[in-house]
């Protein structure tokens, strides 16, 4: 009793039951917008929206010029200096609305281009394009904003505005998707994160004075230079990687068909949400902690903190999903879906490689290995690119996902190599 009592008083242990209940939350409005989705756009509808996805991921990280994960190492690192706290503030919010104004300019005046590029000439959603250039100046700074209470260490502040987030998705999801269907879907997505930025901004508002930091005197470029190398990791991660499964699925579409792309997505659905629970926990818990970690033995105890405590968990969760597979496909989605159960065994076993050298990955940016990121990130995605074209060529469907399990075991493999000294 005394051991289980002490475990309940951790504070990992309460930021991982706060997290879980995030997730549950998330979980269950998935099961919602998925079967939504299933009946009014069909698998044809989901490809779409998958490519919509991946766009917005490289957006985001280009409006935000990548700056997450400096942000939060650098507002960790300076927390208790108001002076360089006011100057992080200042600089990264000026930095991005600039930016975010001249990608909306972008967006909105060839709107036709992205349409054309991104969802296929045969589809005329340009509007979708212009509502986005209009949204992204405020799903910038509420990215922003987020870095910044996870950096100030606000774990739990950080999974509200997730739990605020998510029902804000699932209401306006539900609108949008019941009365322009396809349409309706494309523009939820654009349109639901620009409303976080009220949500960050309140709770980031309760622990500085946020609006006093802005302003132009405080703009110091050396911030900037110094933010540069997760600048650069990010756009490699999250500019390169959302354009190379785009590509993927316009491959899949070509030589497969669009529903067998529409199938594919849908099991990358179900996975991002049995992920939520291991890259929440990652960002807003060990990101932070491995940030401030001086020496190998610290850094080694965090690391192992997370193999005994989440990957254990993630495990067992994972064979659960797989023998209730059929169920889970028929409950998010319809019994047109079904071919979507034989993804399950390759797309699971990639997953519990990813997670197994996600805490890895997250090192290269808590300690700034730029060189050694960009060249392990490109490699991997390179990787991934040429394997899934000779998987699917000969398994068709399955083939992506064995792809995807292949890269990911080789990925894991390289890291441990690489972190060898901070691991064992």
């Amino acid at each position: 009793m005394y051991f289980l009592k002490k475990i309940t008083q951790t504070t990992l242990f309460k930021i991982t039951s706060l997290n879980s209940l995030s997730i549950a939350i998330k979980i269950g409005i998935g099961l919602i917008t998925s079967k939504i989705l299933a009946i009014f756009v069909g698998p044809g509808g989901m490809a779409l929206v998958g490519n919509l996805r991946n766009f917005l991921t490289s957006l985001e990280s280009i409006s935000t010029l990548g700056f997450q994960s400096g942000i939060i190492k650098y507002v960790a690192e300076n927390q208790k200096n108001k002076e360089v706290l006011k100057k992080i503030l200042a600089t990264v919010f000026i930095s991005l609305v600039f930016i975010a104004l001249i990608l909306s300019g972008i967006l909105y005046f060839f709107a036709s281009f992205w349409n054309n590029t991104i969802l296929n000439s045969t589809f005329d959603y340009g509007l979708v394009f212009k509502i986005l250039a209009l949204a992204l100046p405020w799903y910038a700074v509420s990215v922003f904003l987020l870095a910044v209470l996870n950096g100030l260490s606000q774990f739990k502040k950080v999974i509200w505005v997730n739990i605020i987030g998510n029902t804000l998705g699932l209401l306006v999801s539900l609108f949008m998707i019941l009365k322009f269907q396809t349409l309706g879907a494309l523009l939820a997505i654009v349109i639901t994160p620009s409303l976080l930025f009220f949500v960050t901004f309140y709770f980031v508002q309760k622990e500085i004075n946020f609006l006093e930091a802005i302003k132009w005197h405080l703009y110091d470029f050396k911030i900037i230079k110094y933010l540069l190398p997760f600048s650069l990791m990010a756009i490699v991660s999250s500019v390169l990687g959302p354009m190379v499964y785009l590509a993927m699925r316009n491959s899949v579409i070509e030589k497969l068909g669009i529903d067998q792309a529409g199938f594919w997505e849908s099991m990358t659905r179900i996975s991002t949400y049995y992920m939520l629970f291991v890259s929440t926990i990652l960002s807003v818990y060990f990101l932070p902690k491995l940030a401030i970690a001086e020496g190998n033995k610290e850094t080694k105890s965090i690391f192992w903190q997370y193999y005994k405590f989440i990957l254990p968990v993630f495990i067992l969760g994972v064979v659960v999903v797989y023998f209730a597979r059929f169920f889970i496909v028929q409950l998010l989605f319809t019994k047109e879906f079904l071919p979507v159960a034989s993804l399950f065994f390759w797309q699971l076993i990639g997953d519990v490689f990813k997670v197994a050298f996600l805490i890895l990955g997250y090192e290269f940016f808590a300690k700034k290995l730029t060189k050694a990121f960009i060249i392990a990130e490109v490699s991997s995605l390179a990787l991934l690119y040429f394997s899934n074209l000779v998987f699917m060529e000969c398994f068709g469907i399955q083939g992506v996902v064995m792809a995807q399990a292949f890269d990911n075991f080789i990925y894991l493999v390289v890291l441990c190599v690489y972190f060898r000294k901070s691991l064992f």
